[in-house]
C-alpha cells in the first residue's frame, strides 16, 4: 500500500515545486496535485506556460523518487465558466503523470443531472488517459446545526451517480471525513461495502463526526480501524491519500514528516490483514 498527500495547503507557503520535494523527503510515495486555486485570476496554471510548469512539477517528483497519483480539479465544478478550468485540470493531471482527477458533483443535483457534465468530460479524459472520480459531498442544515444530504452524500446515492455514468473511466473517490459527518445517515464502512471496486481514490482526514475539520487522522473521533479493514476486505488497490488541510507557515518539515508517519501507519495496518 502506497501513501500520498495533497499539495495545496503546503504550496501556499512553499510553492508547488518545494512542496513536492518535501513530500518526497518526508517519506510519501506520491503527491496529490491540488488545483483548487486554478480559478484564481493570475494563477500560474491559468497562463500560457502551464504545460511547462507541470512538466517541471513532474520532473521534481521523479528526481526525488515519487509520482503524481491523483489530482483535484477546482470547484464548484458546475459554476459558470468552470468547465474550461476543469478541462485544464484534466490535462495538467495527465502532464503530471496522474491517473485520477477528482471532479466534484453539483451538491444539489441528482445523479442523472450530474451525469450530464461527466458525459461531456469523459471523451477528453479518455484521450488524456485520466479517470474522473466523483466525491461524496455535504450541505449544511442551519436549523439543525449539522450536515445535510447532498450529491453522493449517502452510500446509495453515491452508487446511483456511478451507475448513471457507467463507464470504466468514471470512479469513486471516498472522502472519509465527509462520510462520517452527523446528519448524512451513512459511514465510511457503509460507503465501502456499497461501492466496493468503484472506489479507486481516497481523501483521508479526521473530524469530530460533526464538522468537516480535515484534521490529521487519529487526532479526533473517527475510528479508522474498521474503515481500513473494510477497504482491505473489498480489495482496494489505490493509494492512501491524506487530505489533511492546514497551515505550513511554521515547522513545515516536521508537519509533513508527521503526516507521512501517520499515512504509513495506516498503510501498514491495511497490509497486516493480508
Amino acid at each position: 500500500m502506497k501513501i500520498s498527500t495533497e499539495t495545496g495547503s503546503c504550496a501556499q507557503t512553499l510553492g508547488q515545486l518545494k512542496t513536492i520535494e518535501l513530500v518526497a523527503k518526508s517519506g510519501f510515495d506520491a503527491w496529490d496535485f491540488s488545483m483548487f486555486d486554478l480559478k484564481v485570476p493570475g494563477h500560474p496554471l491559468a497562463g500560457d506556460n502551464y504545460r511547462q510548469l507541470v512538466r517541471e512539477f513532474k520532473k521534481v517528483g521523479e528526481d526525488n523518487g515519487i509520482v503524481c497519483n491523483q489530482s483535484h480539479a477546482p470547484f464548484p465544478s458546475f459554476m459558470e465558466g468552470m468547465k474550461s478550468l476543469v478541462v485544464r485540470a484534466l490535462e495538467c493531471t495527465s502532464l503530471a503523470g496522474g491517473k485520477i482527477c477528482v471532479v466534484h458533483p453539483d451538491n444539489n443535483k441528482c445523479a442523472e443531472e450530474n451525469a450530464e457534465l461527466y458525459f461531456e468530460l469523459l471523451p477528453i479524459a479518455k484521450d488524456l488517459g485520466v479517470k474522473i472520480a466523483t466525491e461524496n459531498m455535504w450541505n449544511w442544515d442551519e436549523k439543525k446545526g449539522h450536515a445535510a444530504k447532498a450529491a453522493c452524500s449517502h452510500h446509495d446515492d453515491f452508487l446511483k451517480h456511478i451507475l448513471a455514468v457507467n463507464d470504466d473511466y468514471f470512479v469513486a473517490c471516498l472522502d472519509i471525513g465527509h462520510a462520517e459527518m452527523k446528519g448524512l445517515d451513512t459511514s465510511s464502512v457503509q460507503m465501502i461495502n456499497t461501492l466496493k471496486g468503484h472506489i479507486q481514490a481516497l481523501h483521508i482526514h479526521d473530524n469530530n463526526k460533526w464538522f468537516d475539520s480535515h484534521a490529521m487522522p487519529y487526532t479526533m473521533d473517527i475510528d479508522f480501524k474498521p474503515i481500513i479493514k473494510t477497504l482491505h476486505d473489498v480489495g482496494y488497490k489505490g493509494y492512501f491519500t491524506l487530505e489533511h488541510l492546514g497551515s505550513f507557515e511554521n515547522g513545515a518539515e516536521e508537519k509533513m514528516r508527521n503526516m507521512a508517519d501517520v499515512a504509513r501507519k495506516m498503510a501498514k495496518e491495511f497490509e497486516s490483514y493480508s
